[in-house]
């Protein structure tokens, strides 16, 4: 039975279940090419890599995005019926899986605007709600989410570092926390590990990282 939660690489999450959901498919190792969905956070180019879509997606994928990547997915062959351009704060609903989009920015920095208008996801696939925040800061949006699992940036940078991280996942008490985003750009196994320190106690953690190529490797 495939694993339910995924992580390759930066921030590139998949999610198994009555769907196959894929969120900034980004040094995926080989071509699955079995995506239901492909969610995009935002347009940066370790977020957004034509070439892991390609290895992810299928003729009938359905692709959720900021505005800024529609025509570039258009000149890959998306269909325009398959491209649903998503700003903050709209909600959709399907059979088994429905999405909301939260905010996702810098207080203070310049890499990820607030007006830029770029996304994380709540998603409840299969009765299991999952918080993908983005490339973010601990903001006042994302504080009150509610989830199962999260998914948060840790590396620090551009986004939260791990303290801030571990503080927005004692806010929101999820039975799993994952951190992302770390080991491509910024950050370092040890920003995911201090995480995992800085939680309560009751939230279980689960950090992914590529050993070498085509292997991946946890520790609980």
């Amino acid at each position: 039975m495939q694993e339910p939660i995924q992580v390759f690489q930066q921030s590139a999450i998949c999610l198994s279940g009555s769907l196959k959901l894929y969120f900034d498919p980004f040094q995926i190792p080989k071509k699955f090419q079995d995506a239901d969905f492909i969610f995009i956070t935002h347009p940066h180019w370790d977020h957004f890599s034509l070439l892991d879509i390609l290895k992810v997606k299928k003729e009938d994928t359905y692709f959720i995005i900021p505005k800024e990547i529609y025509e570039e997915l258009l000149d890959i062959g998306v269909l325009e019926d398959h491209i649903k351009i998503v700003k903050p704060f709209e909600e959709y609903f399907f059979e088994t899986m429905s999405f909301r989009t939260v905010p996702a920015y810098n207080r203070e920095k310049d890499f990820h605007k607030k007006e830029m208008g770029w996304l994380g996801y709540v998603v409840t696939l299969d009765h299991v709600i999952y918080y993908i925040a983005g490339d973010t800061d601990n903001i006042f949006d994302n504080q009150s989410i509610k989830a199962d699992v999260v998914f948060l940036p840790v590396g620090g940078g551009y986004t939260m570092d791990a303290r801030e991280a571990s503080r927005l996942a004692n806010t929101i008490e999820p039975h799993l926390a994952v951190p992302t985003h770390y080991l491509s750009v910024v950050g370092s196994l040890e920003d995911a590990r201090k995480f995992r320190s800085y939680l309560d106690s009751k939230i279980a953690c689960k950090i992914f990282y590529r050993k070498k190529e085509g292997e991946e490797d946890y520790h609980d």
